[in-house]
């Protein structure tokens, strides 16, 4: 039997698994984190952070599984994209990490276009427009807003690359995540020097790029004496956190299409052809799958629509949750499965932190609207759920009108834990979802492209096959799929009516 880990660094925690050749998860281990808010759309971390967690959960999986450091084959490695670390030459942090969900590079993404010669010809560059979640625009912004700092960086690194770095003393990444930085020509799979030359950014700043399951790298003597693992262990160049988990869902041919639901939501699909649109309205990149591309969706504030819901709404839950010694989520979901498909016809637009897809558009706001005397806190949360739904509805449109197949629909995250969130994205969706075994599918994918980088398996698709198993089927409700599809044009037009009104808050705000 091989074992490899699987090491996911996500926004809110840090997820290991140890995985066999088989599929099997032996244990699993979690260690939570906060994100910094300095000012309102901002969006930052401590990298060290993830490094504690890292050290944390890798040394739990191995005392919970009773593996002994030379029976791990190899270590395979995902993360949050876009984020961007910034080092000096000692390799030492320069500042906190620049987030995925980071909303202040707007200007930059407007100079990145300009400076490209059009939004067209950046697509034909790197298969993408600048939007600002992208690494891109974080790094000029740091060089306009911040000279000082940016005169020490030497190195820029995605999240789990900086884990990499800490494990191994290597500077690399991969393919998956470096095509969310805007910088990767996504057609070659390598750095696209064209537009470094147009943004003035040294290609030195860049590390090595490999294919997902290459080895990118070994454990060092530090990295081993941190966190428990034999020196010398192969890493893997793994992959973002959303390719990653489509490898962990199995979303590795054409016909089965993804749903995530992490902190973000991602609808996610395997592309055999990379096929380009001047507008950009998905993002395309290279999937973790040698030689395979995808395209996909995003929602930013998804499961963070509910945890925030928790976190500022939800005392009576969690305090209820602590006195019986329960998850507060279970209470919530409790309430909404009070309330009917429709919440009454209330509506929430999960726009916390700005939009992606399709909207691109950091001044977007969250509301509940169709408010009545009728409506409380189970109508409330069941509008959340009903609303984000539609929001990864608006990518899984987006797939279909460019052609590409929607056979099944696999769902995993938070998303996919309670039966009434799973019915409602069958509904919405209107397809059956299934759910696999492991709900911790980017940290499962990290472990199986560690599994092919170790020579376990061929290749991805096999690997797969072989170690993806579906636990269950949620059928959609026909009466239910027929009022959502009623609702929807009206859930999308709500957008259209309030846009230039969130516009204007935010400027309103800025003064």
């Amino acid at each position: 039997m091989s074992v490899t880990l699987g090491i996911d660094v996500g926004t809110s925690g840090t997820k290991t698994l140890a995985i066999d050749d088989r599929g099997r998860v032996l244990a699993a281990s979690s260690a939570e984190y906060p994100c910094s808010h300095p000012k309102p759309g901002w969006s930052e971390q401590d990298p060290e952070l993830w490094w504690t967690a890292t050290k944390a959960t890798v040394a739990g999986v191995l005392a919970k599984a009773k593996l002994k450091a030379e029976e791990v084959a190899a270590v395979g490695l995902s993360g949050q994209m876009h984020g961007s670390v910034f080092l000096d030459g000692d390799g030492a942090v320069v500042r906190p990490a620049l987030l995925w969900n980071d909303q202040r590079t707007q200007a930059e993404c407007v100079e990145i276009e300009e400076r490209a010669g059009g939004r067209a010809a950046l697509v034909g560059m790197v298969a993408n427009r600048a939007i600002t979640g992208f690494t891109a625009p974080k790094l000029l912004w740091v060089r306009r807003h911040e000279p000082a700092l940016w005169s020490k960086v030497k190195q820029v690194l995605l999240p789990k690359d900086y884990i990499r770095y800490k494990l191994t003393g290597t500077y690399a990444t991969e393919v998956s995540d470096a095509s969310g930085t805007l910088l990767l020509d996504v057609a070659q799979r390598r750095w696209s020097r064209e537009l470094l030359g147009k943004l003035e950014l040294d290609a030195e700043l860049l590390p090595t790029c490999y294919e997902s399951p290459e080895v990118s790298g070994k454990v060092s003597a530090l990295g081993a004496s941190a966190t428990g693992l034999r020196a010398g262990t192969p890493v893997v160049g793994g992959g973002g956190d959303q390719p990653s988990t489509a490898v962990g869902n199995g979303i590795v041919r054409p016909g089965v299409v993804s749903a995530t639901m992490g902190t973000s939501g991602v609808v996610f699909a395997h592309a055999e052809k990379l096929g380009f649109d001047p507008e950009g309205r998905m993002q395309r990149g290279c999937h973790a799958v040698p030689g395979a591309w995808h395209a996909m969706g995003v929602v930013l504030a998804a499961g963070g629509s509910l945890q925030w819901f928790r976190d500022n709404l939800g005392r009576p839950e969690v305090e209820a949750a602590q006195a019986c010694e329960v998850e507060p989520y279970e209470l919530i979901m409790a309430q909404a499965q009070e309330v009917g498909v429709g919440a009454e016809g209330l509506f929430f637009l999960p726009y916390l932190t700005g939009e992606r897809t399709p909207h691109f558009d950091s001044d977007a706001k969250a509301c509940w609207i169709g408010l009545t005397v009728r409506h409380g806190r189970p109508h409330m949360i069941r509008a959340i759920l009903e609303g984000v739904a539609f929001a990864l509805r608006d990518s899984l449109e987006l797939i279909r009108e460019i052609g590409t197949p929607i056979e099944q629909i696999r769902i995993s995250g938070g998303g996919a834990r309670g039966p009434l969130w799973r019915q409602i994205q069958a509904d919405v969706y209107g397809v059956d979802v299934h759910r696999l075994q492991s709900s911790e599918a980017a940290a499962l994918g990290a472990g199986i492209l560690a599994h092919v980088g170790a020579g376990s398996y061929a290749g991805v698709p096999e690997a797969c096959d072989a170690m993806i198993h579906v636990a269950d089927r949620t059928p959609l409700d026909p009466d239910a799929k027929a009022y959502y599809d009623r609702a929807y044009p009206i859930y999308r037009q709500l957008y259209q009516d309030l846009k230039t009104s969130f516009g204007d808050i935010t400027a309103l705000v800025s003064k």
